[in-house]
């Protein structure tokens, strides 16, 4: 599928995040996410580039000083009014390439070699698959309820966890899609997705205060050699 076109990886960072303050760019690990990632990428050659979609000249700085391109996102896209399908929408029609990679920072511990696989599971899409796209997903083994009623286990046969049914959470450590299916379903899925599963020491997403602690002490363990 991505034999002759443009692929390029955007990396989307605001100024305001709001849960973590400044966790894009705070010291983490001896460098900061937005660093980390940059330099993560920068070791996939199948990229044909990486984008830094930012509204925080700081940010863009770093990315222009790593030697990757920018797009100085309107204030608008980076506000906390705006929906999540407008952005999309938005990064797909300013962004020049015919796919895109899109990622997180917030996810630091994703294997490089994963980010490759992925790309080489992309590749194998053609006109007549049934994929469109990869997400990438953690299996969640939760006893799941709402509004006082279980959601995915009978109370009266209470099955162990390990044998509850596959429920799949959506962790947006990546998202591989073209940029038309990104404009057109306006979200980093597209119509018909295809699931990859993370293993659960790379899907730690950084969420708040207790989550960027902990990713940064699984970093420094795991990741730092």
């Amino acid at each position: 599928m991505l034999k002759g076109k443009v692929i390029k990886a955007v990396i989307p960072v605001r100024a305001g995040s709001e849960r973590v303050k400044n966790k894009n760019i705070r010291p983490f690990a001896g460098s900061n996410l937005l660093e980390i990632k940059i330099t993560q990428l920068k070791q996939i050659d199948r990229l044909d580039g990486i984008i830094v979609n930012s509204d925080s000249d700081e940010m863009l700085e770093i990315a222009k000083n790593l030697g990757v391109e920018t797009f100085k996102r309107d204030s608008y896209y980076a506000s906390s009014s705006v929906s999540a399908n407008k952005l999309y929408r938005n990064i797909a029609e300013t962004t020049s390439s015919d796919f895109i990679l899109y990622t997180h920072v917030t996810n630091p511990l994703l294997e490089t070699k994963t980010i490759n696989m992925i790309l080489t599971k992309f590749e194998t899409f053609n006109k007549d698959s049934n994929y469109d796209s990869i997400t990438t997903v953690s299996m969640l083994k939760e006893f799941l309820w709402q509004n006082g009623k279980p959601l995915n286990y009978d109370v009266n046969n209470k099955p162990r966890s390990q044998d509850l049914p596959e429920i799949f959470a959506l962790n947006h450590a990546i998202n591989l899609l073209s940029k038309n299916t990104m404009y057109d379903r306006r979200d980093l899925m597209g119509f018909s997705p295809y699931f990859y599963l993370l293993e659960r020491i790379e899907a730690i997403d950084i969420d708040n205060e207790i989550d960027f602690e902990f990713a940064e002490f699984m970093y420094k363990k795991y990741r730092m050699n």
